[in-house]
């Protein structure tokens, strides 16, 4: 009779070790699957970003070459500066 009960024990144990390790396996599968969900995520955000970003460095590029020309122009139409002038602008002015 003891070896009758011992054996349905050893049965619903090996049950409830069976059950026990398939609910850790669906909580570690749910951290796994949530945090390679959050780095997809993360990865299409930053891909966005750098074609955000390029466009704003062609858009630089461009606005910079537009206004090259007028930059050069302008350079010689300065007249130059005396010494006492450049003193002047080393003083911090308040």
């Amino acid at each position: 009779m003891n070896e009758l009960m011992n054996s349905g024990a050893l049965n619903i144990a090996a049950l409830v070790l069976s059950l026990l390790v398939t609910l850790v396996g669906l909580v570690v599968w749910f951290f796994v699957n949530r945090a390679s969900v959050r780095a997809n995520e993360q990865i299409a955000l930053l891909e966005a970003l750098l074609e955000q970003q390029k466009r704003q460095n062609a858009l630089l590029r461009r606005l910079c070459d537009a206004n090259e020309p007028e930059a050069a122009s302008a350079a010689p139409a300065e007249k130059p500066q005396s010494p006492a002038d450049d003193f002047v602008r080393l003083v911090a002015e308040r």
